[in-house]
């Protein structure tokens, strides 16, 4: 794929990077900060999202962590864990594994087949998982 570097099973966008169209990686995604996607995201493995990196529609993905200041506009679908860092705003999420919320997060409803994790004040619609845990104010 054009303007995409592969190591291994390992795919790094270029920094300051934007793509038009949907995006699809066979393998793990590291994307640095303020890279922005118009389209699609597909990433069959780990999804690196950087902080102030942006997704017009929806995500889907083996696992993914969402840097601080991110915005995926439609809905992050993943098959593992999904961490969101400070600051960042998620239409929706669909995990089965473990989510991970950092304070100060703006998200949709949380579905989560395993534990959802809130560290301090965050904004959300519904949170359903098969545990929760809320830690600090």
């Amino acid at each position: 794929m054009a303007g995409v570097i592969q190591n291994g099973s390992t795919y790094y966008a270029p920094k300051g990077a934007y793509y038009e169209g949907n995006v699809r990686i066979d393998g793990d995604f590291i994307v640095p900060p303020r890279t922005h996607f118009w389209g699609r995201l597909v990433v069959t493995g780990r999804l690196e999202l950087g902080m102030k990196s942006s997704v017009a529609l929806d995500v889907e993905c083996g696992s993914a962590i969402v840097g601080s200041h991110a915005r995926i506009k439609g809905p992050l679908v993943a098959a593992g864990d999904v961490t969101l860092l400070d600051h960042c705003v998620v239409y929706e999420v669909k995990a089965g594994g473990n989510v991970m919320i950092r304070p100060d997060v703006h998200v949709g409803d949380v579905t989560s087949e395993q534990t959802i994790t809130v560290h301090g004040r965050i904004k959300s619609g519904k949170l359903t998982g098969k545990s929760m845990k809320v830690l600090g104010n």
